[in-house]
């Protein structure tokens, strides 16, 4: 039998309307491509410091996180500011209290930060286990002297030398 022309358009019309539905890959996949950038970005809640193999770190038992701050590091005989050596161990006298390559440099970062903050700039020491004590004091008062006043010593975390 044949069907009238309103019984084909109603046919049509009711198999448009009550199609199942598709999803929309493309909008799912821009979602779980942020989600997945967003938790690469948030997963890490540790602190890392730049460390060096030739600065064998004291251990400790502290909780707190560690700050970024400016990184002055004591490597074999150059002390270093940000990665910039600054002074020479053999240049320093045996009289000086103070470190002159360091303090120009600090300086210099000092005047570039603008004003001082009340309890001073903050300053991290990297120096290793075996530094001398006379040169780690130096190198603190030195700190101490131009606002960077403070200081941390940089050190390994207990929890992660007995796990490697």
């Amino acid at each position: 039998m044949k069907t009238s022309r309103r019984a084909r358009r109603m046919q049509r019309h009711y198999s448009r309307m009550h199609r199942p539905g598709g999803l929309n890959l493309v909008s799912l996949m821009d979602i779980f491509t942020i989600l997945v950038f967003f938790l690469m970005v948030n997963s890490s809640d540790v602190k890392v410091m730049q460390n060096t193999a030739d600065v064998p770190l004291p251990e400790s038992t502290a909780t707190k996180d560690a700050v970024e701050s400016m990184m002055v590091q004591v490597i074999g005989q150059s002390i270093l500011v940000q990665g910039r050596e600054v002074a020479r161990l053999d240049s320093i006298e045996t009289g000086d209290k103070t470190v002159g390559g360091l303090a120009e440099e600090l300086a210099w970062v000092r005047e570039r930060r603008g004003e001082v903050p009340e309890q001073g700039h903050e300053v991290t020491i990297m120096a290793g286990r075996t530094t001398d004590y006379r040169l780690l004091r130096k190198i603190m008062q030195t700190c101490i002297d131009e606002d960077f006043r403070q200081v941390r010593l940089a050190v390994e975390s207990a929890k992660e030398v007995g796990s490697g």
